[in-house]
């Protein structure tokens, strides 16, 4: 069931929403509130993701877009059913209502569940100050998408609160998992490491940043010819440790005194970076360290 709303209000959204599920009939369960900030550009692409996603988690997916207009207004479409495993809202905020996203929202977020924030692409130098990001227990970005993938992961690093994270660490949950196993089948001391990747690569760097702060080495970037994070190569007393993709989907694993294995390591899309990060609703230690290591060698360079 679809309905459409015209210079509506949050608490005339929330009624038509209740009729909605009741003539529906859906079931209840929803675990969460994903709220969505993002443009037209890529609206289709992130609701996909988000739809994919709420199979694994039934949610209430808020998405908001803004409008650049005189007058505030605020439309919605809302969805129940239709395919959507969960409640779907789509607002579309005009004029200065987007400096009230806070107050809009607020009424639609499930009661007693969590709440998750995600800029697909561009997202506000602090999240936890922005009005929509404030209502939020995380708070997902995506500094690969940004304009500058660097300067994105800094302005991350200056601006971290608890419960921020970034899909460029997402996307190296694989390569991270497979280096730490290296490292249990060798009790040779690491010397130093190599990260080859894609010029300007932003999970590059965050790999790197990890390396060097978990290792307590120097960790060298070179510049590859394959897209994305291409080689890792851990140098150790008894030889080298190599992680190297070599077609996608599939990598060679070399750890010294044992063959050369080939593992699975596919891009992963969309749809399973946000579904693994919707998995967890703790603070990642982990990654403030990486960022903040990030921040620390941009200003010591």
């Amino acid at each position: 069931m679809i309905t459409e709303l015209t210079d509506t209000s949050s608490r005339d959204i929330a009624a038509a929403l209740i009729k909605a599920r009741r003539t529906v009939g859906t079931a209840s369960g929803l675990v969460l509130t994903l709220l969505i900030v993002t443009d037209g550009e890529h609206f289709d692409e992130v609701l996909a993701a988000a739809q994919a996603s709420a199979t694994a988690h039934p949610s209430r997916v808020i998405v908001v877009t803004y409008v650049d207009a005189e007058k505030p207004q605020l439309d919605a479409t809302i969805q129940v059913g239709e395919g959507h495993p969960g409640d779907l809202l789509i607002l579309r905020l005009h004029g200065r209502l987007r400096e009230h996203g806070d107050s809009i929202c607020l009424p639609l977020l499930l009661p007693d569940s969590p709440t998750i924030v995600w800029w697909p692409n561009n997202a506000p130098d602090n999240l936890a100050l922005d009005p929509i990001g404030s209502l939020a227990d995380r708070r997902i970005t995506d500094a690969a998408s940004a304009p500058d993938p660097q300067e994105a992961l800094i302005r991350r690093a200056r601006n971290h609160a608890a419960g921020d994270t970034d899909l460029t660490w997402t996307r190296l949950t694989r390569w991270r998992a497979l280096l730490a196993a290296s490292l249990e089948q060798t009790r040779a001391t690491i010397t130093g490491a190599c990260v080859r990747s894609a010029p300007d690569n932003a999970p590059a760097t965050l790999l790197a940043a990890w390396l060097s702060d978990r290792l307590g080495v120097d960790v060298t970037r070179v510049d590859g010819d394959g897209i994305g994070v291409n080689e890792v190569v851990l140098n150790t007393d008894d030889g080298d440790i190599v992680l190297s993709r070599v077609r996608e989907g599939t990598a060679h694993y070399r750890v010294p005194g044992e063959p050369e294995r080939s593992v699975a390591l596919r891009r992963r899309p969309l749809t399973d970076l946000l579904t693994e990060e919707l998995q967890r609703m703790d603070a990642d230690d982990i990654f403030e360290r990486t960022v903040q290591k990030v921040l620390e060698d941009s200003e010591a360079s």
